[in-house]
């Protein structure tokens, strides 16, 4: 399958390689880099990292990578997908950060997929569509606030560190792109909520519709509770899934319980 095909755009400018090297600031922990393509940031990682697992779907960069890391002894290939890598084995249980130049098509999934293990997670730091990004930093009453903004913040505090034209790529993709960075925790740190994954289900009903108020998409949960529930959680009966704060959310969605 071409790079097209897996929606792969390698970061081919060694300028804008040094300039995101510098932001995420790579320390001496265990790294896991996450398509790591030509190991364009791998040897990056690898200058600071104790140990660094690069992970890559496609067999032939998987054995292009081996040869470029040869001299690299902390840094080790893994190939196959993120989506199934078991990063309690392959760390070794250890604290680990995050770097990845993640395909713009499956960029939700695997924060997702990372936001499993957040317990062990030190960082994530990954290049994405621009777009996207702002999605993730969005604040409560902001167009672009919505499901992906509350989950994203409720495990971490992603913040946009800068954008990145499409010429830094090859192939240059048709669209800009962002770095964003995680820092831990997020909004979960000072709120509880009984079972997370029921709660992230909740924020995706509240922003079903957005044009609805929250009264109209939690109807169907709660019946004629819905007034209370809103009255007792000190929110307006037209609000808004988009006006409401993280901590807000899990207020609402312990009350609803």
């Amino acid at each position: 399958m071409s790079p097209e095909k897996l929606g792969q755009h390698f970061l081919t400018d060694a300028s804008w390689q040094e300039r995101i090297a510098r932001a995420v600031r790579i320390d001496d922990g265990v790294w896991v880099e996450i398509g790591a393509g030509h190991g364009e940031m791998t040897s990056h990682l690898a200058q600071k990292a104790s140990k660094v697992f690069a992970i890559e779907l496609d067999p032939r960069l998987a054995k292009g990578l081996r040869e470029v890391t040869a001299p690299c002894k902390n840094v080790e290939v893994v190939e196959g997908d993120v989506m199934a890598a078991d990063f309690e084995k392959l760390t070794g249980g250890k604290r680990f950060s995050v770097y990845g130049n993640l395909p713009y098509y499956i960029t939700s999934p695997i924060l997702h997929r990372l936001f499993e293990h957040v317990e062990r997670i030190a960082a994530i730091h990954i290049v994405i569509q621009f777009e996207v990004a702002e999605r993730i930093v969005a604040q409560p009453g902001r167009r672009d606030y919505g499901y992906l903004s509350v989950a994203s913040q409720w495990f971490g505090r992603p913040e946009l560190a800068f954008r990145i034209p499409p010429g830094a790529f090859r192939p240059p993709p048709k669209v800009a792109s962002a770095l964003v960075s995680f820092r831990m925790p997020g909004a979960r740190a000072k709120n509880s909520v009984e079972d997370e994954s029921k709660f992230l289900d909740f924020v995706k009903e509240c922003f079903a519709q957005k044009r609805k108020t929250l009264r109209n998409n939690l109807r169907a949960r709660l019946a004629e509770r819905v007034d209370e529930a809103l009255r007792e959680a000190g929110l307006s009966p037209d609000a808004r899934a988009e006006q409401l704060t993280v901590s807000q959310f899990a207020n609402l969605f312990q009350l609803v319980r």
